[in-house]
């Protein structure tokens, strides 16, 4: 297995590093407002359009740019260096919405590849977490469409999406169903704007439903296909977290590393006292160990691993990656002592940032009972190797 570069992918990563770096210089303002201003989000937009670096998890022929998974991987390491999720702001459409038909990928695909509108995806609930089968919002058939009632909390994005990625039990049945929904329709509310121990960029707030009219054309993938392709997104959103986790420990590490060469204690710089460099080195070895990792991973999908591995394995780098991001950049704050709990530097941010990622997407929890159930189910071979096609 070839884990170096190709010429291809050293000039998309650096095409990927200058649009992050440029996306950089927004963090400490995003943090103090508390979010961006429409026009810091336009320039945003025209230099991620102008790095061809939109919809990276798109086919071409819809105009996005149809990158691999592990080139996807390493675009978002990179992007995942940036505080305040401002890697949301150059955007990737969930990858449910593939299962478009033609005229709904002219409405909402299309467009969002370009830029021109946003998706959000309203799966979780009140009750219903990691337990898709306690969803309550419902999808009642009404003429020649469907009635959506219910409620759907942490909509990330969900503050400046103009359609949401419904799911919804359609009922007399309860199948579980994906309906794309205008945010402009009658009855669409958000409730409130919840405040989180992060500063993002987007918010996450919670949704209403109340007697939403959606035509039959508003079903994704058919009706019955909502757990399929949640399921799928999930698995997408997984790898992505952990590089941009890795990226964020990355970051981290960078930092703390300057920091220590540069703060001078009892006469020396700190990264000469053992306990520091040991921090140091203890980080390294963990982000390059997750990165081998991710890329073996990342490499498997794009040459056809099984579905069923693929989840696993997927929650395998998620947890691993998302838990070591955490401890690295734990480190990093304590080496840059009383600075390191200011907001102002990016280790304080990387902080807050970087916990969510063990519990969105599925928690570290759910990703060891998936883990477990493949172990279980078709024994350790798959999980501790890595694949080939047969």
């Amino acid at each position: 297995m070839n884990f170096t570069y190709t010429p291809e992918q050293v000039e998309l990563k650096e095409r990927a590093r200058q649009l992050a770096k440029s996306v950089m210089v927004y963090e400490e303002q995003c943090e103090e407002q508390d979010g961006l201003p429409a026009d810091a989000l336009e320039v945003i937009k025209k230099s991620t359009l102008a790095s061809r670096l939109n919809a990276i998890n798109m086919p071409t022929e819809w105009g996005g740019q149809g990158l691999s998974v592990l080139d996807q991987v390493l675009v978002q390491e990179e992007l995942g260096q940036l505080t305040n999720a401002l890697w949301d702001a150059v955007w990737r459409p969930a990858n449910a919405l593939k299962a478009c038909n033609a005229e709904q990928r002219e409405r909402y695909l299309v467009p969002a590849i370009k830029g021109e509108r946003r998706d959000c995806y309203a799966v979780t609930e009140d009750g219903a977490g990691s337990d898709f089968t306690g969803i309550t919002t419902t999808a009642e058939p009404d003429g020649d469409g469907y009635r959506l009632n219910g409620e759907k909390w942490f909509v990330t994005v969900g503050d400046v999406a103009d359609f949401l990625i419904v799911m919804a039990m359609a009922m007399p049945d309860r199948t579980p169903t994906l309906f794309l929904v205008d945010r402009d329709l009658g009855g669409v509310n958000v409730k409130r704007t919840p405040r989180y121990m992060h500063t993002f960029v987007y918010k996450h707030p919670i949704f209403t439903f109340e007697d939403v009219h959606v035509g039959a054309d508003a079903v994704l993938g058919g009706v019955g296909a909502g757990d399929d392709l949640t399921r799928e997104w999930f698995v997408e959103e997984r790898i992505m977290i952990a590089a941009r986790a890795t990226g964020a420990a990355e970051r981290a590490l960078r930092e703390a590393t300057d920091w220590a060469k540069s703060r001078v204690q009892f006469g020396k710089p700190i990264i000469d006292n053992q306990l520091i460099s040991s921090m140091l080195a203890e980080s390294a070895m963990e982000i390059a160990t997750n990165r081998a990792f991710m890329y073996q991973v990342a490499t498997e999908c794009d040459a056809g691993m099984p579905r069923k591995l693929v989840h696993a394995k997927a929650s395998m780098v998620k947890a691993s990656a998302s838990e070591a991001a955490g401890r690295v950049i734990d480190r990093a704050v304590q080496i840059f002592g009383g600075r390191g709990y200011m907001r102002e530097y990016a280790v304080e941010r990387l902080y807050r940032d970087i916990r969510v990622d063990r519990i969105w997407e599925g928690t570290s929890e759910i990703q060891r009972l998936v883990i477990a159930n493949e172990i279980n189910k078709r024994g350790l071979d798959g999980i501790l190797g890595a694949w080939h096609a047969e």
